[in-house]
């Protein structure tokens, strides 16, 4: 993952190097990229009613398949904004890449799951066990936090890089003992009879945090912009409150569930209010404070050798733009 962020940052500096200077005033298509993942899923009700045309800002909306390449795309600039964790985003900081966080979409509160194979009842049970997960992500980053209390290291299992989709198959399939995996493929997991989750981000409240993140430069030059994308998630979110199961139909057919299934998500994503925001960006010593979260992931990242150094931390939160939203 280290090498990948390196690389990026790299294309970056190739890119600026080439690049003619635009007006910084002049009005922008934001290119926003989104994975699967039950908090960013309201984008996709954004685009399908029309509510970024409705706040005056252009979208060209991408849909990763895959959640690294997303992560990849907004630090080589192939992207202005993306959906990602702060974990994440931490990650892509380390290696160069300057982001700036202005949403808190959610909390995963149980969505990111630690699953397990019939016979494996706790996290402890999982010593000289293969666990597939995809390296450098959040579900990694949970797998290490529940290693950590149940007095384990990722030295005490072994870990099979892949995919989060094609981890949950490996699973299904028997060819690993866990997965780490978050929702939807938490289902395709779980379809595994007598498997069960022995480890949730419940457990770690807090600890995974999803946001808005834009490349620092955007937000520099386009403040008009990002500041209609995040009145349009507010707005959105209370179009899916007056048309719920308007809003459960088109998030699931995005993510490939059914409604049903897609309600069953609803406990384990805890979506973010405007006030939850406010207080989320004000500075704190406890979980809930982001910038408290932003050392604690700094500090583990550095201590799991995830990264090289802890990441910078300046200019990474910026609570200017759900600040200024209009209740």
């Amino acid at each position: 993952m280290r090498r990948v962020i390196a690389a990026a940052a790299a294309l970056i500096l190739l890119a600026a190097c080439g690049s003619t200077e635009e007006d910084p005033g002049a009005p922008t298509t934001v290119r926003l990229g989104f994975s699967a993942w039950p908090g960013w899923f309201p984008w996709q009700v954004a685009q399908e009613q029309g509510l970024f045309a409705k706040h005056g800002v252009t979208v060209d909306l991408k849909y990763f398949d895959s959640y690294t390449d997303s992560l990849t795309a907004l630090s080589t600039g192939n992207l202005d904004a993306n959906s990602q964790t702060l974990n994440d985003t931490l990650s892509s900081v380390s290696g160069g890449a300057q982001q700036t966080i202005v949403l808190v979409n959610d909390n995963s509160t149980g969505n990111d799951q630690i699953i397990a194979r019939p016979g494996i009842q706790t996290v402890a049970d999982l010593k000289g066990r293969t666990v597939a997960v995809e390296q450098g992500t959040v579900d990694h980053y949970l797998l290490l936090l529940a290693l950590q209390k149940a007095g384990l290291s990722e030295a005490d299992i072994t870990v099979k890089a892949l995919l989060t989709d094609a981890a949950a198959a490996a699973f299904v399939a028997g060819q690993v003992d866990a997965v780490g995996a978050f929702a939807p493929f938490t289902t395709t997991a779980l379809a595994l009879a007598g498997s069960k989750a022995i480890a949730t981000s419940a457990d770690f409240p807090g600890a995974i945090p999803d946001h808005l993140v834009f490349g620092a430069d955007f937000v520099k030059d386009h403040p008009k912009e990002v500041q209609a994308m995040v009145d349009t998630w507010f707005d959105t979110l209370a179009w899916i409150k007056d048309n719920k199961d308007a809003a459960i139909a088109i998030m699931a057919k995005k993510g490939g569930v059914s409604d049903a299934e897609y309600k069953t998500y609803d406990a384990g994503t805890s979506i973010f209010s405007h006030e939850q925001n406010i207080a989320a960006f004000t500075p704190g010593e406890a979980p809930a404070n982001l910038d408290f979260q932003a050392r604690s992931i700094a500090k583990f990242l550095v201590d799991a050798k995830l990264v090289d150094e802890a990441p910078p931390l300046d200019g990474l939160l910026d609570a200017t733009f759900v600040k200024a939203v209009k209740p």
